[in-house]
C-alpha cells in the first residue's frame, strides 16, 4: 500500500524512483482505474495513480507503485497539464496515459502534456464517437439500429416530439459528461410537455446539447457490449459482455457481467470503430429492443469502464495491448475464455433488497469468494474485493460506513 502523496511528494517520490520501461499514469484512480493498475502490473509495468483526491480505492493497492494529486483537469487545464509534465519529468522517461473517465481523456487530450504517450485516437476522432448526434449519423450510414431521436433545441416544438416519441421518453446529452456535471446525471426521464420545455432551457442556459429518445422497455439481463482493444493498424481484441444484472435492476450500472457470444454486437460496433477510424480501448453499448426484436447502439465509451476487468480475466488484457503499442511491445494472449465479473456491493444489495430478485452465482461461487480461490481460476473476478489485494476492499468498506465519499462511481 502506498500513500497518497501531495502533487509535490508525488513528484519527489517519483523522482527518486528508477524506471526499467515506461511508468502509466492512470487517471482516475477509482474502480475503473484500479481495474486498469491491476491489469497493467500482471505485466510488472509500473503505475502511477493520480487524481484529485485520495478517497479512491486504487491507491491503497498493491498494484499501484505511486499515488498522488494532480488538478482536476475541468477546474483547470493548464494546471493539470503542468501537473502531468512534472510527473513526466520527474521519471526520466515517457508515460503511457490512461483517462479513465471522460473528463481525464478529453484532457491529455486537448493539453497534450509532454513526455505522455497516448494509446488511443485525437479528439477529433473520439468527438466523432463520444457524441450521441455523430455516432448516430455513423450508424445510420451502416445500417446499425440505434434508438429513435430527436435532436432538441429552444426552438423545438415539445408537443410534437412528444407526439412521436411518446411519454414517458428520455432525455441525453450529446457529450454525457459535460450533462453530468451540470445536472446530475446523464439521462433524464421526461413524462410531460412540460418538463421537456424544462430540461430544453435548462440545457440552454448552460450550452449542452441534448437529445429526446423514445423510451426502451428494455428485457433484463439482454444488454451487451463490446469490450475492445483497436489498434492503430486496425487490428482488434475483443470480447462481448452480457450485463445479466443491473442495480436499480432496470436502469442501473452493471454488478454482474457474463462473457457472452453475440456476433452481431461485434459485427456492429466494429464497424462503427472502423468508419470512425477511432483506435484505443472501447466499450460500445448495446440494449435489446423487444419491439423491434433487435439490438439497438446506444453508447460508445472511449476509454476503460467499470466491468474492464473481465475481458482481462477471460485473457484478453485490453490495457495491456494498449500500452504495448504505445512502447513498440509485443503482446500474445492465447485466447479468450468464458469469464463472470461482479462489483459486490450492488450485487449484495439487490440480495438484500430487491424482491424476487434470483441470485445467480452458485454455492462454488460464494466459497470461493471467501476463501480467495476465484483468484486463480479466472473464471470468476471482481472489481475491488481481492484477498491478496485487501488494502481496496478496506477502502470501500470505510466509505460504505461513513467514511468520504468518492465523486463518481467509477
Amino acid at each position: 500500500m502506498v500513500a497518497f502523496h501531495s502533487h509535490e511528494q508525488l513528484v519527489s517520490a517519483v523522482a527518486d524512483a528508477t524506471f526499467e520501461r515506461p511508468p502509466a499514469l492512470v487517471a482516475n484512480a477509482h474502480i475503473t482505474g484500479l481495474s486498469v493498475a491491476r491489469a497493467l502490473s500482471a505485466h510488472e509495468v509500473p503505475v502511477i495513480a493520480v487524481d484529485r483526491t485520495g478517497d479512491g480505492v486504487a491507491p491503497p493497492s498493491t498494484h499501484v507503485d505511486f499515488a498522488g494529486e494532480v488538478t482536476y483537469p475541468l477546474d483547470d487545464r493548464q494546471a493539470f497539464r503542468e501537473d502531468v509534465e512534472a510527473i513526466a519529468t520527474a521519471a526520466g522517461t515517457d508515460l503511457v496515459g490512461f483517462g479513465c473517465m471522460d473528463e481525464w481523456v478529453h484532457a491529455l487530450v486537448d493539453t497534450e502534456p509532454d513526455g505522455v504517450r497516448l494509446p488511443f485516437s485525437g479528439r477529433a476522432v473520439i468527438d466523432d464517437v463520444l457524441d450521441k448526434s455523430s455516432l448516430y449519423e455513423i450508424a445510420e450510414q451502416l445500417g446499425v439500429p440505434y434508438p429513435e431521436t430527436v435532436p432538441l433545441t429552444p426552438e423545438t416544438d415539445a408537443a410534437a416530439v412528444t407526439d412521436r416519441l411518446g411519454l414517458p421518453l428520455v432525455v441525453k446529452p450529446a457529450l454525457k459528461r459535460e450533462f453530468e456535471e451540470a445536472v446530475g446525471t446523464n439521462v433524464i426521464e421526461v413524462e410531460s410537455e412540460d418538463d421537456l420545455r424544462d430540461v430544453v432551457d435548462l440545457a440552454a442556459e448552460q450550452d449542452i446539447e441534448i437529445m429526446a429518445q423514445r423510451r426502451i422497455d428494455t428485457v433484463r439481463g439482454r444488454d451487451h457490449s463490446l469490450a475492445s482493444y483497436r489498434g492503430p493498424d486496425g487490428e482488434t481484441l475483443s470480447l462481448v459482455g452480457n450485463a445479466r444484472v443491473r442495480n436499480p435492476l432496470d436502469f442501473g450500472t452493471s454488478c454482474l457481467v457474463e462473457r457472452s457470444s453475440e456476433p452481431v454486437i461485434e459485427e456492429r460496433a466494429l464497424a462503427v470503430l472502423d468508419e470512425a477510424g477511432y483506435h484505443g480501448i472501447s466499450e460500445a453499448e448495446f440494449v435489446y429492443c423487444p419491439d423491434r426484436e433487435e439490438y439497438l447502439l446506444l453508447d460508445v465509451n472511449t476509454r476503460p469502464w467499470k466491468w474492464i476487468g473481465l475481458p482481462v480475466a477471460a485473457g484478453a488484457n485490453l490495457p495491456y495491448a494498449a500500452y504495448a503499442d504505445a512502447t513498440d511491445g509485443t503482446y500474445e494472449h492465447e485466447g479468450v475464455e468464458d469469464a463472470r465479473w461482479v462489483y459486490l456491493p450492488d450485487y449484495l444489495d439487490l440480495l438484500a433488497t430487491a424482491d424476487g430478485f434470483r441470485d445467480r452465482l452458485g454455492r462454488g461461487d460464494w466459497t470461493a469468494l471467501v476463501d480467495g480461490s476465484f483468484e486463480d481460476t479466472g473464471e470468476l473476478t471482481t472489481a475491488v474485493y481481492r484477498p491478496a489485494d485487501p488494502g481496496p476492499a478496506y477502502r470501500a468498506l470505510r466509505t460504505a460506513v461513513g467514511g468520504e465519499e468518492y465523486y463518481c462511481a467509477c
